[in-house]
C-alpha cells in the first residue's frame, strides 16, 4: 500500500533500475548541441531569407518604370528624290516594325526554340534558367550564363542598361513580372523581334530578312529562318555576309534546328534536309555602311524639317521625308564643283549655288564648298548660310524693279551716270573710273554702272528699296544705306536665287524649299509647299527681265549666255577695302567676291564664287571673274529642257527695242526718244481669244474715231489760222493805207527798237514769240524739235557706245565686301 504513495522521484529511480541497458538515454549534452545547430540553421535560413527578400527590394526601389512610349521602336526615317525614290535611310538604327499577324509560324517557332521554348508557359522568368545563371554570376562571371526568357530580354533592350550585375538581374526579373502582367504574350514576342539587333545594320527581324536576303519575313524558307534565329546570341560572329565566320555560322544554324525538332517544331528530315543547305546560300553581300549620299543637300533637309518641326526626332521618329531633290542635277552640281569641268584656278577657289524650279520654289541641287571646305552633313552649308557681299547682282532688286513698280519708267528712262559723291562725301566710281553722261536705264544696268544705280535708288527711296527686296527674301543684316544700292548687303545663294526667280515667275515670288512633304509613322503628313505670293506687277517683272536679256547678249554676262534658251541674268563682283588691300599688297584689278545670278523659264541659279579667308595670294584675278558664269551655264545647258522664252504681258508696250507700262505716257525724261510703234515681237505674240479680239477691234475703233475727232479739230484749227493770217493782212493793209495819207510816222505807230518786239514784226535774235522760226536751242510752239532738246516730234535716239573695259563695266562698287 505504502508503496502506492512513493514520491515521484522513488518511482523514477525504481523505473531507472529496472530499464535495460541497452535503452538507457544517452548524455544529455550532445541532444542539447545537435538541437541547436538545427534552430541556428533555421534561424539563419529565415534570416537570410528575410535578408535577401530585403536585398531584392532595395535593388528594385529604383526600377525605371514601364513607360509606354519607351516600348517605341525608334525609327530611322526615309528620306525620298523629287519622284519619290528612297535616297537614303537617316537614323542610328535601321528598322522596320512588324505586327504579330505579319510573323510567320515559323519564324516564331524557330525564335521561340532557339530563345525560350518555355515562353507560353511561364509568367515573365523562367526560374530554373535564372538560378543557373545566378549562381554563375555569384562567382563574379556575371552574364556568362544564359537563362533570360524573352520578356527579359525585352526588358533588357527597352530598359535597362547593358550593365551585367545582380542589381540589373534583379531588376529585369522584377520588370518582367510587371510586363507580363500587363502585356500579352503576342504582343512581348512582337516587341521582342522588333527590336532585336541581328548584326548588318539590322535592328528587327523585317530588317533583317531584307539585309540578309533581300525577302519579305513570309518568303523565308527553313535555313534561312533558323540562322537568322541564331544571331541574336553573338550578331557579329554569326553572320554568314562575313566570310571568316561561315563555319561558326553553319554551326549555330544548325543547334537551332536541331533545337526545332527537339521541342516538336520541325521533323527529323526536315532537320538533315536543311542543315546540308550552305549557311550563305542566298545571303546578300556584307554592304559596307553606305555613305551619305549629297551631304550638302541632305543637310539643309534636315534643317529644314527641324526648323519647322522642332519636336520631331528625325533619327527616330521614322519619319518619311519627301524632298524636292533632282538627283541628275544633284550629281552634275557635285561633279562641276569637285572635277576638272570647270578650270579653277586652284584648290583654295570656292563656290557655291543653287538651282532651283523658277516657278514653283522647289531646289533641285546645290553645290556647296570644294576641296577641304566640301560640305558636310550638320556642317556649315555655303548654299543655304553663306554671307557674302551681293554686288551688282543687288541692282535689279534693290534699284531699278523699284524704280519700275514705283516711278513707273520706261526701259528707256534716261539716268545720269555723271560724278557723284556719297553723303558723307566719298566719291562713287564706275570700274572703268569714267562716266557716261546721260545714258538709259537698260544701258545702265547692262553695263552695270554703279553711280546711275545709287541715284536710281535714292530716287526711289531706301526705305522703299529695302521694303521691295524685302518681299523678295532679302534680308538685311545691317539698316540699307546708299551703298547698299550696288550690293555691300550680304547674302547667300539660296537668297538671291528666291529673288531672281520672282523676275521669272511673273512677278510672284515663292520662298525657296527642299521638303514637299513630311509623313508620320501613323499616315498623318506635313505639307512643306510654298504658295507663290505676288510681289511685283507683271511689267515689273518682265521688263526687268528683259533689261537682263540685254546683260547676258551684250553686256557684262556674255560668258552665261546659252544660244537655245531665254537667259536673263546679272552678273555681281565686290572689291577689297582700301585696308585690305593695303594690308595684302592687292592689284587694283583683285576681286573678293564674284557672283552670277540668271533665270530661264523652268529653271533659276545663284552662284558665288571666292576665297574662305583673305591673303595676298588668294583674290578672284580679273579672268576669273567668269568663272561664276560658266559654273551657271554648265549646269543649265545640261539639266534646262524648256526652250520656250518669257512673255510679254498685256501690261508692257513695245516701243522698238524698248519697253513701258501700258496707260503710262511716253517717258520725258531729258534725251528720252524712241519710235512711236507698239509692235510685238514675233515670239511676245500670243494666241488671243474671241473676246480679247473683240475687245481689240472695239479699241481700234475707238481709237480711229478719236483721229477722226483730232482731225476735224486739227482742220478747223487751221482754217482758223488761216482766217487769222487773212484779217492780218487785210489790217496790215489798211495800215499801210493810213499811213499813206499821213505821209509819215504818226503818234504810237513808230518802227520798234533793235531787240524789241512787238505787233507783228520779225522777232529779235535769240528771243521768240507768236508763230514764228524758233530760236537755236530753243523750243517752242509746233517748231521743229532742237538738236538735243526734247519736243513733241520722234527723233531716233541716241546711241551710247560701251567702254571698251572688256565687258566688266561697273562691277567694283566703292568699298563693298567688308
Amino acid at each position: 500500500m505504502s508503496e502506492n504513495y512513493r514520491s515521484r522521484e522513488e518511482r523514477r529511480q525504481v523505473k531507472k533500475k529496472n530499464q535495460p541497458a541497452s535503452k538507457k538515454q544517452k548524455p544529455k549534452g550532445k541532444t542539447s548541441f545537435f538541437r541547436k545547430f538545427l534552430i541556428s540553421c533555421l534561424l539563419l535560413g529565415i534570416v537570410g531569407l528575410v535578408a535577401g527578400v530585403a536585398t531584392f527590394f532595395v535593388m528594385i526601389k529604383d526600377a525605371p518604370k514601364l513607360e509606354k512610349a519607351k516600348l517605341v521602336n525608334p525609327l530611322s526615317s526615309k528620306i525620298y528624290d523629287k519622284d519619290g525614290k528612297l535616297v537614303y535611310e537617316y537614323g542610328k538604327e535601321k528598322r522596320t516594325n512588324v505586327t504579330y499577324d505579319q510573323i510567320p509560324k515559323l519564324v516564331e517557332n524557330a525564335f521561340l526554340a532557339a530563345e525560350d521554348a518555355r515562353f507560353y508557359e511561364h509568367s515573365g522568368v523562367d526560374f530554373k534558367g535564372t538560378a543557373r545563371a545566378v549562381l554563375v554570376s555569384l562567382k563574379g562571371d556575371y552574364g556568362s550564363q544564359g537563362g533570360s526568357t524573352i520578356t527579359q530580354q525585352v526588358i533588357k533592350n527597352y530598359f535597362l542598361s547593358m550593365d551585367k550585375t545582380p542589381k540589373r538581374k534583379a531588376q529585369e526579373v522584377y520588370l518582367a513580372y510587371k510586363l507580363e502582367q500587363q502585356y500579352s504574350k503576342h504582343e512581348i514576342l512582337e516587341m521582342y523581334l522588333n527590336k532585336i539587333n541581328l548584326g548588318n545594320r539590322s535592328y528587327g527581324i523585317a530588317t533583317a530578312a531584307q539585309n540578309y536576303y533581300k525577302k519579305e519575313l513570309k518568303d523565308l524558307t527553313l535555313p534561312e529562318v533558323a540562322m537568322l534565329a541564331g544571331l541574336p546570341k553573338a550578331p557579329n560572329n554569326y553572320d554568314p555576309s562575313k566570310p571568316q565566320n561561315i563555319q561558326k555560322a553553319t554551326e549555330r544554324r544548325n543547334v537551332v534546328l536541331k533545337l526545332m525538332n527537339r521541342h516538336g517544331y520541325i521533323t527529323k528530315a526536315e532537320m538533315e534536309e536543311a542543315s546540308k543547305v550552305p549557311v550563305d546560300k542566298g545571303v546578300e553581300k556584307a554592304a559596307e555602311l553606305q555613305a551619305m549620299p549629297y551631304p550638302a543637300f541632305m543637310d539643309a533637309v534636315v534643317k529644314e524639317v527641324e526648323k519647322e518641326l522642332p519636336d520631331a526626332n528625325i533619327g527616330s521618329d521614322g519619319l518619311e521625308i519627301y524632298t524636292t531633290l533632282d538627283t541628275e542635277a544633284q550629281k552634275l552640281a557635285d561633279n562641276i564643283l569637285n572635277t576638272n569641268i570647270i578650270d579653277y584656278p586652284n584648290e583654295k577657289f570656292q563656290g557655291a549655288f543653287t538651282f532651283m524650279d523658277t516657278k514653283t520654289g522647289e531646289v533641285r541641287a546645290i553645290g556647296s564648298g570644294r576641296g577641304e571646305n566640301k560640305a558636310v552633313f550638320k556642317g556649315h552649308n555655303m548654299a543655304t548660310e553663306l554671307d557674302r557681299s551681293a554686288g551688282s547682282t543687288m541692282k535689279p532688286i534693290f534699284d531699278y524693279a523699284p524704280a519700275i513698280e514705283y516711278l513707273k519708267w520706261a526701259t528707256y528712262h534716261q539716268v545720269d551716270d555723271s560724278p557723284f559723291k556719297y553723303t558723307g562725301g566719298q566719291d562713287v566710281r564706275n570700274s572703268d573710273r569714267g562716266y557716261l553722261g546721260q545714258i538709259t536705264m537698260r544701258e545702265a544696268l547692262k553695263l552695270s554702272r554703279n553711280v546711275p544705280a545709287i541715284k536710281t535708288a535714292k530716287e526711289v527711296g531706301i526705305t522703299k528699296s529695302k521694303a521691295f527686296s524685302e518681299k523678295l527674301g532679302i534680308t538685311f543684316n545691317a539698316p540699307p544705306t546708299e551703298s547698299t544700292a550696288i550690293g555691300t548687303n550680304e547674302v547667300s545663294p539660296t537668297e538671291m536665287a528666291g529673288a531672281y526667280a520672282a523676275f521669272g515667275n511673273d512677278g510672284k515670288y515663292t520662298k525657296p524649299h527642299f521638303v514637299k512633304k513630311v509623313v508620320y509613322p501613323d499616315g498623318k503628313s506635313k505639307s512643306f509647299e510654298q504658295k507663290s505670293k505676288r510681289v511685283m506687277e507683271d511689267y515689273t517683272a518682265y521688263m526687268i527681265t528683259d533689261m537682263l536679256r540685254s546683260v547676258v547678249t551684250s553686256g557684262t554676262g556674255t560668258a552665261a549666255n546659252i544660244s537655245s534658251l531665254d537667259v536673263a541674268g546679272k552678273t555681281g563682283t565686290t572689291n577689297y577695302s582700301s585696308e585690305k588691300a593695303a594690308q595684302y599688297k592687292l592689284p587694283d584689278s583683285a576681286t573678293r567676291d564674284s557672283w552670277f545670278a540668271g533665270y530661264t523659264p523652268q529653271y533659276t541659279m545663284a552662284v558665288w564664287t571666292g576665297y574662305m579667308k583673305d591673303s595676298k595670294d588668294d583674290y578672284i584675278s580679273s579672268k576669273n571673274t567668269k568663272i561664276a558664269q560658266l559654273i551657271f551655264k554648265e549646269m543649265m545647258s545640261e539639266m534646262a529642257t524648256d526652250k520656250s522664252q518669257f512673255k510679254m504681258p498685256s501690261s508692257v508696250v513695245k516701243e522698238g527695242n524698248e519697253l513701258r507700262i501700258k496707260g503710262e505716257k511716253r517717258d520725258s525724261s531729258p534725251n528720252t526718244s524712241v519710235p512711236n510703234t507698239t509692235e510685238q515681237p514675233k515670239q511676245d505674240q500670243q494666241q488671243k481669244t474671241e473676246e480679247e479680239k473683240k475687245q481689240e477691234e472695239l479699241k481700234k475703233q475707238e481709237e480711229l474715231k478719236k483721229q477722226e475727232e483730232q482731225k476735224k479739230q486739227d482742220d478747223l484749227k487751221k482754217q482758223q489760222e488761216e482766217q487769222k493770217k487773212q484779217d492780218d493782212l487785210k489790217k496790215q493793209e489798211e495800215q499801210k493805207k493810213e499811213n499813206e495819207q499821213n505821209n509819215g510816222n504818226g503818234q504810237g505807230n513808230t518802227t520798234p527798237p533793235n531787240n524789241g518786239g512787238g505787233g507783228s514784226t520779225t522777232p529779235p535774235n535769240n528771243g521768240g514769240g507768236g508763230n514764228t522760226t524758233p530760236p537755236n536751242n530753243g523750243g517752242g510752239g509746233n517748231t521743229t524739235p532742237p538738236n538735243n532738246g526734247g519736243g513733241q516730234g520722234n527723233p531716233t535716239p541716241p546711241v551710247t557706245t560701251p567702254p571698251n573695259n572688256g565687258g566688266n563695266a561697273g562691277e567694283v562698287p566703292a568699298n563693298t565686301g567688308q
